[in-house]
């Protein structure tokens, strides 16, 4: 049999790329097989190179809350396109895009754009550092913030994956500046708090060891540790920020950190991030401070015509409830489809993850018991019946406004055969 075209260009890539992709998760390591390289994507489908035809629930890790080439985003980036796509230089539509997150995120009274998320963990982790004086981090198992040095201790997600929690490369110096905590679990953090604590990172929905949801007085637990404490709290809101509701998590839950870091929505589909918090903070930052922290691409204009369409269409209606409809439907039909098999299904809005081999999932010590065998099963089964998944068992499935009520009925009915041709 002759090779695909995804197959073919696999090969190229490894010749050239480390591992063949920009990005680990990307190789399919998790499941088997070569990865299939997609051609194109419009709302809630994508198409590989060799012409099969997806439902995609990745929606590039979360940018797409809209789907993928959504009109009033292509116009926006047609609109400003034409008057350059970088200048190293302040513009207005960087200004409306801050004053719109201000306005939106309650803990954000100044906010700086940069180019992705681990440049804002960083970023947001030096500030702390400075305002506080103090050298300690304290981050949760399975919570993912980047490939900064240190933070690439047990952090989840595509690192999980392979099977590498903790990267060659990091000084010990450093990783042992990072003390390490569990997820919903309040005493364990308190053990490792101490004088030289500059700051507590989490992300209040843990979406890289699954979709993990807080457990109830967990966050307002971390908020009163750190006042104790006269640490900071950061919300790595990278994910949660946009998708959860229009003011993030924190809107949720109420609880509001001393620095939010965000991206993906905010770029609608193209590299963005962002860190901001109260005033006094972020007025460290330089040139307003000594804090050092600069970026050429900041604040590009194609990412922040892009961000601000983005968020202008969130405001119009209520697309969250539409959203968290869709999420709960599809939610209770792959419960529904595991039926009495051990598995459960986390869902909040528009994320969720299918786990199998536990009932419940709170924390990393639970993702690492589960059944990844079979969600690599899982996911070839739902592949051949053209659903494109999260290539990971430790990874969120990401729902759009351009997903419809058949989509849905067809990842349900898809799932019922997958679930059982995996028994």
């Amino acid at each position: 049999m002759s090779a695909s075209v995804s197959e073919d260009l696999f090969a190229k890539a490894t010749q050239v790329i480390p591992g063949g992709v920009n990005s680990p998760v990307r190789a399919w390591a998790g499941v088997g097989g070569s990865p299939r390289f997609v051609a194109s994507a419009k709302g809630a489908r994508l198409t590989d190179e060799d012409g099969n035809e997806y439902i995609d629930y990745i929606g590039s890790w979360g940018p797409m809350i809209l789907g993928h080439a959504p009109e009033v985003v292509l116009d926006a980036l047609s609109a400003a396109a034409p008057s350059g796509t970088s200048f190293g230089a302040p513009t207005r539509s960087e200004v409306v895009l801050a004053e719109k997150i201000t306005e939106l995120v309650a803990s954000i009274e100044r906010v700086r754009l940069v180019n992705s998320g681990t440049e804002a963990t960083m970023s947001a982790l030096r500030l702390a550092r400075a305002a506080t004086g103090h050298s300690e981090i304290v981050k949760f198992a399975g919570c993912y913030h980047g490939h900064a040095d240190g933070l690439l201790v047990r952090a989840g997600s595509g690192a999980t994956t392979l099977g590498v929690p903790d990267s060659p490369g990091v000084p010990e110096a450093i990783a042992a500046l990072t003390k390490l905590a569990n997820y919903n679990d309040v005493e364990s953090v308190r053990r490792v708090v101490g004088a030289d604590t500059a700051a507590i990172i989490v992300e209040p929905v843990a979406g890289n060891m699954g979709l993990v949801l807080p457990e109830p007085g967990f966050l307002e637990a971390l908020r009163t540790i750190a006042d104790e404490t006269g640490a900071l709290l950061i919300f790595d809101e990278v994910i949660s920020g946009f998708r959860a509701s229009l003011g993030g998590y924190q809107t949720v839950c109420g609880v509001l950190p001393d620095l939010t870091c965000l991206g993906k929505v905010i770029g609608g589909g193209l590299p963005v991030g962002a860190y901001g918090g109260r005033a006094d903070l972020m007025q460290q930052i330089s040139p307003a401070g000594p804090v050092y922290q600069a970026g050429t691409l900041s604040g590009n204009p194609l990412a922040v015509a892009a961000g601000l369409a983005t968020l202008r269409a969130l405001e119009q209606g209520d697309p969250y409830a539409d959203l968290a409809a869709k999420g709960s439907r599809l939610a209770d039909g792959l419960r529904a489809a595991l039926g009495e098999r051990t598995g459960c299904v986390a869902q909040l809005g528009s994320l969720l993850t299918l786990f199998f081999g536990r009932r419940e999932v709170r924390n990393y010590d639970d993702a690492g018991g589960l059944d990844t065998g079979r969600f690599a099963r899982f996911f070839q089964a739902m592949l051949d019946e053209g659903i494109w998944l999260p290539p990971s068992q430790y990874e969120c499935w990401f729902l759009s406004t351009a997903h419809t009520d058949a989509d849905i009925d067809a990842t349900i009915a898809a799932a019922e055969r997958a679930i059982a041709a995996t028994d």
